[in-house]
């Protein structure tokens, strides 16, 4: 072989001439000079590196560590590089209400009398926002062909409350648009979005674990087990994202609507704002506000008629107690938790099966207590009322750093939700996408199992 050859030329050949002697080509001078020079040249590298990403961050926020840490040195909220990447790079195709069949009455009902103002509060107002600041987002391209991910919009919860469609008809009409793309058919959903806000999650589609099974679900609610058989969550390939909190009480909306009260002025020890709904949790913390009145506060909330509690007066009632309880509703997850972050006092999670978003950032341990749901009686008192004010203090200041993290302003904010929503979507994405239905041929053409190009492909498509 050429190289074994080339080791046997003769020095003088090499032209050293034939009466010179070979000299060393390495001397041990050098090789200490070479080492040396790697380890400058490794060290100088990763400097820059570090330099050069400042959106990096060396780990999430762990116990004994200041929540000012998962910020850098521009005040933007950081995110672990390891799976995400030191920058946001990705591109995301919204689909239009008009360019599909079908996702106009999923938006605005069968009449299409619906608007998205109509839509924007309480907990279904997630999907319109996201929606919404997606069509103005950094992120968001219009050619199909260049898009890392797609986005399906749909006010499927707002609209079935306001009577836009019925349970069944949700269901056709989802099955009816997702036969108009091609592209949900050519990875079988998994570069596809949806968003589903309220404690019914993805079941607001019936049809959901036969179709959107392999697709991406944006979902504050991770267990619906207490009335199915499963969850429509899945932690490996869903979002968990924050509930949907009274704009008026966010600082990216102007002023809010109250400010929070100084601990020593607080009236309770903790209080429970909800309604029963004939959960046990529930009814176990109405019972314990009987006998502790001085402790717990838990009036009878009217949601109607002329006494109904209005949003000023229930924020009033919530900042008036160093701890907010949050227990289990009608699901998992409770607006409550992060409505507690604006009034500033301790949300108490009394729901074993909740999921929180943006886990791999926030250490949950240092701005919320988590109490089991078993153990609602006197000792739950007894051991919030045993936490010094200073304690409570200080899991306060981490609340206030990461709350941003909370409300649904334009990624182009240092924080917000839909900054930590494009990480963990940029996470999600793949370079390469496949379905049962997809294959492809050695000139790296893409068919259907009639050996149809892709871009031949006919709607409406058959889904599996």
């Amino acid at each position: 072989m050429g190289s074994l050859n080339r080791s046997r030329i003769p020095f003088s050949a090499a032209g050293g001439g034939p009466h010179h002697h070979p000299l060393p080509l390495f001397t041990r001078a050098h090789q200490i000079g070479a080492l040396a020079l790697v380890v400058v040249t490794f060290l100088l590298t990763r400097a820059f590196d570090r330099l050069s990403c400042p959106l990096s961050s060396p780990a999430p926020l762990a116990a004994g560590h200041s929540a000012a840490s998962l910020f850098d040195r521009a005040g933007a909220f950081s995110w672990p590089e390891r799976g995400y990447g030191s920058r946001l790079d990705l591109k995301i195709y919204v689909y239009e209400e008009r360019e599909v069949d079908g996702l106009r009455e999923l938006m605005r009902g069968r009449d299409g009398n619906i608007s998205p103002q109509a839509c924007l509060k309480g907990q279904w107002g997630t999907q319109v926002k996201v929606h919404q600041l997606l069509l103005k987002s950094r992120f968001r391209t219009l050619k199909k062909e260049e898009a890392d991910l797609f986005f399906v919009p749909a006010y499927v919860k707002c609209v079935r409350m306001m009577g836009g469609l019925n349970d069944k008809e949700i269901n056709q009409t989802y099955v009816k648009a997702l036969s108009q793309m091609p592209h949900f058919r050519y990875s079988g959903g998994r570069d596809h979005i949806f968003v589903f806000p309220s404690g019914a999650g993805a079941h607001l589609f019936r049809s959901w674990a036969k179709f959107l099974n392999r697709s991406i679900i944006l979902t504050p609610e991770g267990d619906r087990t207490d009335k199915r058989d499963t969850s429509a969550f899945n932690t490996w390939k869903d979002i968990i994202i924050p509930g949907n909190v009274d704009d008026g009480m966010t600082t990216f909306h102007g002023s809010t609507i109250v400010q929070p009260l100084p601990l020593s002025k607080r009236k309770y020890l903790a209080n429970f704002l909800g309604r029963a709904q004939g959960k046990v949790g529930r009814l176990q913390l109405v019972e314990l506000a009987k006998q502790y009145p001085d402790k717990l506060e838990s009036p009878e909330l009217k949601l109607t008629g002329p006494d109904k509690l209005g949003r000023t007066e229930y924020f009033n009632h919530l900042r008036n107690a160093k701890f907010c309880l949050a227990p289990r509703g009608e699901s998992s997850w409770t607006l409550r938790f992060y409505e507690a972050y604006f009034v500033e006092c301790v949300p108490v999670i009394l729901s074993d099966q909740v999921e929180l978003p943006f886990q791999n950032v926030i250490d949950y341990t240092q701005i919320s207590i988590k109490w089991p749901s078993t153990r609602i009686g006197t000792q739950l008192l007894e051991y919030l009322e045993s936490i010094p004010d200073e304690e409570i203090e200080g899991m306060l200041a981490h609340g206030r750093q990461v709350r941003c993290l909370w409300v649904y302003a334009p990624e182009t904010e240092r924080c917000s939700a839909m900054v930590g929503i494009m990480w963990e979507l940029q996470r999600k994405v793949r370079r390469f996408h496949q379905s049962a239905e997809t294959f492809w041929l050695h000139n790296r053409t893409i068919v259907n199992r009639d050996l149809v190009e892709f871009q031949n492909w006919r709607t409406p498509i058959p889904l599996p």
